[in-house]
């Protein structure tokens, strides 16, 4: 008789993981490929037709100057946190509260996956913003907006732009 040493046998990876693993990258491909990357005039346009001029208090100029500090206008802009959280499109919206990514027990305030912040069309990406600043603290949610906007002159964000 042979003796043979004891050793733990391998476990495949388990199947949820490979999922996982898997439409993680599908949703960055599918993101990449409908990315946007809008101009700041086409942008406050875009913004003004959704209403957000005005809203709560904030002007075009507000929204104009976060999208450019989060994102840098980007619609597919994705930022990995260290805790596995994200922050997702124009606006980098989070998963921590906001959004719902693959990470379970989290809150969802705005109903929808992180994946549908990152459409061009933004019709999504409004909905939750708006939502966002029905909190008390409003656009200062955001720490580009109360870093580089909130209480500046930003009439230039939309300077020459033809609504």
């Amino acid at each position: 008789m042979e003796a043979r040493s004891w050793a733990p046998r391998r476990q495949p990876c388990p199947p949820g993981i490979i999922l996982l693993a898997l439409a993680s990258l599908l949703s960055c491909l599918l993101a990449s490929s409908q990315a946007k990357v809008y101009s700041r005039c086409e942008l406050a346009r875009v913004l003004k037709d959704f209403g957000l001029e005005g809203y709560r208090g904030y002007t075009l100029a507000d929204w104009i100057c976060l999208a450019y500090f989060t994102s840098g206008f980007n619609t597919a802009a994705v930022d990995h946190e260290a805790d596995g959280s994200t922050n997702n499109g124009i606006f980098q919206i989070s998963s921590r509260k906001w959004c719902k990514n693959f990470t379970p027990n989290v809150p969802n305030q705005c109903q929808m996956y992180c994946s549908d912040l990152l459409n061009p069309n933004l019709k999504d990406t409004v909905i939750c913003a708006m939502k966002i600043i029905q909190e008390p603290q409003g656009l200062s949610s955001w720490e580009a907006w109360r870093h580089h906007c909130q209480g500046k002159d930003l009439r230039d964000w939309v300077d020459g732009c033809d609504f």
